[in-house]
């Protein structure tokens, strides 16, 4: 009977064991399981696929029962199941919710009910205020209207502010002069009445 290196690597690998190298080393290989048992031998003698086999197959099996069982269920027992499985749901979801939220920066909340990053927030220009509503109303956007949310607060703030100031206040005189691209000087009536 003559055996050739084929034969010795379809022998080796209904083994596990590694089919590589020459054809000396594959003849030790399997003169080995002749003295040894295959479960006794080194581990060096193994096929790497061949180590962790024994957690996937487990895991195959685990999977194949799984299947067969569903497939034997009724319609209630899947029901219910499903109801059971809703429930371990439910209950982990609402320990998340009553875990305390730590928010320094006062961020908002993102749809998912997560705060959103401080990239995010300034990325979107939510860190800035309302300037645009303040130049709407006549007021300028400075530190005294910090804290101020709503417009009745900011108009009264406002024209305190500007009885405190009273003379202080900057009115345009009458007598402006206004100058146009060639140098020309002129008094704004005049400017405006040339502009249009």
């Amino acid at each position: 009977m003559e055996v050739g290196p084929e034969k010795l690597k379809e022998a080796l690998a209904s083994l596990g064991l590694k089919t590589g190298g020459t054809v000396w080393e594959c003849a030790e290989r399997l003169f080995l399981t002749k003295d040894t048992p295959v479960a006794k031998l080194e581990r060096k003698h193994f096929a790497k696929g061949s180590g962790g086999g024994s957690e996937q197959q487990e895991a195959v099996e685990r999977t194949k029962d799984n299947i067969v069982k569903k497939q034997v269920l009724t319609y209630e027992e899947i029901k219910a199941e499903r109801e059971e499985q809703e429930e371990i749901e439910t209950e982990s979801h609402d320990e998340e919710n009553e875990q305390q939220i730590h928010n320094p920066l006062k961020l908002p909340m993102g749809p998912d009910g997560k705060i959103i990053s401080y990239w995010m927030y300034k990325l979107h220009g939510l860190g800035s205020g309302i300037q645009r509503g303040m130049c709407c109303l006549g007021i300028p956007n400075t530190k005294s209207f910090n804290e101020i949310t709503s417009i009745e607060e900011a108009k009264e703030l406002w024209k305190r502010i500007q009885a405190r100031q009273g003379a202080n206040l900057w009115c345009p005189d009458p007598g402006e002069e206004y100058e146009d691209e060639e140098g020309n000087i002129y008094n704004k009536k005049t400017y405006n009445d040339l502009k249009r």
